[in-house]
């Protein structure tokens, strides 16, 4: 392999590294202005956007045994690795087409799974991280909460039962 072409092709190797999911991309007639602001949104995520040629994706991803998306990798072709919270990436992506028109997800690979553009959207619907731990401890503390309610339960009707043996006196 030529010396440019082992460059690029660290390079990419590089960028998978980075994390266990990504997300590819179509990368046709978006402008410089509109790159810089969806990269600038993806940052703010903890993900990075690069521009990526379709045959070193490919011997990129089949060298750390990704599944095959060779079909996917038609027209330009960009990526999207990193960030914490995916559902919140794609999400980012999402809102990022539906304002341009542009820039549309292919596929997307997380661990060792492909998942369809109908897949991404349905996780980019979940609830952000953030929101899903909250629901988490809430059902967490929401027992002790009970049990708190139960055990408070009769002397709460002994106090009532009183309360109206007195009005009564009165």
């Amino acid at each position: 392999m030529r010396t440019e072409k082992q460059y690029l092709l660290d390079e990419v190797n590089s960028y998978l590294e980075k994390s266990d999911h990504v997300i590819v991309t179509n990368y046709e007639k978006i402008d410089s202005v509109q790159t810089a602001e969806l990269r600038s949104t993806l940052r703010a995520l903890g993900a990075e956007f690069h521009v990526v040629k379709n045959r070193i994706l490919k011997v990129a991803a089949k060298d750390k045994n990704l599944p095959d998306v060779s079909q996917h990798l038609i027209g330009q072709t960009a990526i999207v690795v990193g960030g914490e919270d995916v559902s919140g990436v794609i999400k980012a992506l999402k809102k990022f087409h539906k304002a341009t028109e542009k820039n549309e997800i292919k596929v997307g690979i997380i661990g060792d799974s492909e998942l369809s553009n109908e897949e991404l959207t349905a996780l980019a619907e979940l609830p952000s991280l953030d929101v899903l731990r909250g629901q988490l401890l809430g059902l967490f503390t929401q027992p002790a909460t009970q049990m708190v309610s139960v055990l408070a339960a009769n002397p709460r009707s002994i106090l009532y039962v009183l309360k109206a043996k007195a009005d009564l006196a009165v």
